[in-house]
């Protein structure tokens, strides 16, 4: 049994922790970072007051929160998380962030002692529920397998991607991929509903061809159905095709069609849609094409 203080426990965060709890390891949460959920302490889990206490009374500490900044404040402040590390614990990131200020956030948490895995994940909330989350991990090898046997509580597909930082490139490639992938289907039903086919049977038929995806499975049936309660929201995932397009500023790389993604989850913020589910990419379309595939 590992003690693991798990800061960050929303829709994805939440059955994440949960899932440790099944694989029988004890969880601390601090009150200070938010409320711990109350079926995790009706399951044995312990509240501390302060982050700096969790991470005092822990062999591990876990992160999943929503962006940099906020990595940066439980990490960094006078209580955070590196006031209290000592060369026997272990920081695992699991937050989408800059893979830039990853690397210097591994740099100074390493300064302590402790050692420090970015890994963050894909999979949604239902990945999550169900622990098969993809993780891809950046640091050590000696790290990477002493996390592993968490790890594999909470994910399927765990790879040890390269050193500190490599975690979040991949996963900003990762985003890259599901948004185009959410914008293609989105514009595939709305072309074929508006043509006069079934949306759904469409689907169907796409489903046992080259064109299926996770995508068309999942979030294809949500599209069809108009179920957009949030498993990954549109506003974190215009943070992370933001991160995509600073980064491939900086690295002198086109992104086209990630730009005209972006736009289009810009357009479904303006909606009202800051916290509709990614899959409501398709709400964009539909607004642009006068049709909705759901009449």
């Amino acid at each position: 049994m590992t003690t693991i203080a798990f800061i960050g426990t929303g829709i994805m965060g939440k059955p994440m922790a949960a899932n440790l709890q099944k694989a029988g390891h004890q969880l601390v949460f601090s009150e200070a970072h938010s409320p711990a959920p109350i079926e995790l302490m009706a399951n044995g889990g312990i509240a501390y007051p302060t982050v700096k206490a969790a991470t005092e009374a822990a062999e591990v500490i876990i992160l999943m929160v929503p962006n940099t900044p906020q990595v940066a404040a439980v990490l960094f402040a006078d209580d955070g998380v590196v006031s209290a590390l000592t060369a026997d614990k272990m920081v695992i990131d699991m937050s989408s962030i800059c893979p830039i200020e990853t690397q210097k956030f591994a740099e100074k948490v390493k300064l302590t002692g402790a050692e420090y895995l970015d890994a963050p994940v894909s999979g949604g909330e239902v990945g999550a529920i169900n622990a098969a989350l993809t993780i891809m991990v950046g640091g050590s090898e000696s790290a990477f397998s002493r996390a592993q046997p968490l790890l594999t509580s909470m994910g399927k597909n765990i790879t040890l991607v390269g050193d500190n930082g490599a975690g979040q490139i991949c996963k900003v490639s990762n985003q890259i991929i599901v948004a185009l992938n959410i914008e293609a289907v989105s514009e595939a039903l709305v072309f074929a509903s508006k043509a006069g086919a079934d949306p759904a049977r469409v689907r169907e038929a796409l489903m046992g061809g080259f064109a299926n995806s996770k995508i068309l499975e999942v979030h294809g049936d949500r599209m069809i159905k108009g179920t957009f309660e949030p498993g990954f929201k549109i506003a974190l995932h215009k943070k992370d095709l933001n991160l995509a397009l600073s980064g491939a500023a900086a690295l002198g790389v086109s992104l086209p069609n990630t730009a005209k993604a972006l736009e289009l989850f810009e357009q479904c913020s303006e909606m009202g849609g800051e916290n509709w589910d990614h899959s409501a990419m398709i709400r964009a379309i539909e607004s642009q094409s006068n049709h909705e595939i759901r009449q």
